[in-house]
């Protein structure tokens, strides 16, 4: 089998039929969708049941306790028997025809595809599109450290199943930012990688996910997500030779973004200190890193901002910022 996609499903009762539709593909053979229900507690479960029932030989429900994103993904690679895997949430969809368009694909070897991937609100309006890399390659990390700056999505890649097992890397459980915390390390393994300039992939931006949460204190996760990848780096002895890109990586998910998504929701909170204090400690010459010089100025300006606690004139930046995006 080449593909097995992996759907992770937690009271999604109003958004799973649309994913599943958005996945079977009848015509089309060698692939399996593999629908993990991570403890639902809405109708999840009996949805994804009339899908398997309607499509018993595609579909492969399994039913496992709540443990969350990562514990999910991690039960769906361990049953999982294509050659490579997608890994879709099930509020999210893919494009019409992408299944077929990505079982193409898998006729070039490689080892991690990544491609394209779209903003959508609930009426399925584009929002945004984004590119998944800079570079068409075929291409390793050390080719391209600065593959370490694109999206960190898990969902907006085709992955050879044998780099989970065989490097022994899994998703964390009861984490946010297991992206983050697994992506760098497979990037790692990758002998072959390709881009694709295909949207195939259609983020729904909804109230309740990590971007848009309300919750300031799980941004603490932040802290652990990035350390385990610098560990994994250290441990691969490869943390001297990509230190300038894990430190701009670092900057822009732990010190830029995460303090500012807390600050918006607090601008009181104690969380965005400690982000700022540890990501300092990891880095406290970072502003002599060249991907920070050539970094935009706002950017550039943030960091000064929250290097010296202006947490009010953050907050006021921001908010002016997203106003004049429209959110």
């Amino acid at each position: 089998m080449k593909l097995s996609i992996i759907v992770p499903v937690y009271n999604v009762e109003k958004y799973l039929a649309k994913c599943l539709a958005s996945l079977v593909e009848p015509d089309l053979n060698d692939y399996e969708i593999i629908a993990v229900n991570d403890g639902s507690t809405d109708r999840s479960r009996d949805i994804l049941g009339e899908w398997c029932a309607e499509w018993p030989t595609l579909i492969k429900p399994v039913d496992t306790p709540n443990g969350g994103l990562g514990h999910a993904r991690n039960i769906g690679i361990s049953v999982a028997k294509g050659e490579y895997l997608l890994f879709v949430d099930s509020d999210d969809y893919l494009k019409p025809h992408a299944v077929k368009e990505i079982l193409q694909k898998l006729e070039e070897p490689f080892d991690i595809a990544v491609f394209d991937f779209v903003h959508v609100d609930e009426q399925g309006r584009e929002l945004a599109s984004f590119s998944g890399c800079e570079q068409a390659g075929p291409f390793t990390l050390m080719d391209y450290p600065e593959f370490l700056f694109s999206p960190l999505n898990s969902c907006n890649k085709i992955w050879r199943r044998s780099l989970f097992p065989d490097n022994g890397i899994t998703f964390p459980t009861h984490l946010w930012f297991e992206d983050l915390a697994s992506s760098p390390k497979l990037y790692l393994h990758a002998d072959r990688i390709i881009h694709v300039a295909k949207s195939w992939y259609c983020y729904l931006q909804r109230k309740g996910s990590i971007t848009n949460s309300t919750s300031a204190e799980r941004n603490r996760e932040m802290i652990t997500a990035f350390h385990s990848v610098l560990d994994y780096y250290r441990a691969q002895d490869c943390f001297e030779r990509f230190r300038p890109q894990l430190e701009y990586m670092g900057f822009y998910h732990e010190f830029l973004t995460s303090v500012t998504r807390v600050n918006l929701i607090d601008p009181k909170s104690s969380v965005q200190n400690e982000l700022r204090q540890d990501y300092l400690k990891s880095f406290p010459e970072y502003a002599k890193n060249p991907y920070f010089r050539n970094a935009p100025a706002k950017y550039r300006l943030l960091a000064a901002l929250i290097q010296n606690r202006q947490w009010r004139a953050v907050h006021l930046l921001m908010k002016a910022n997203n106003k004049v995006k429209g959110r």
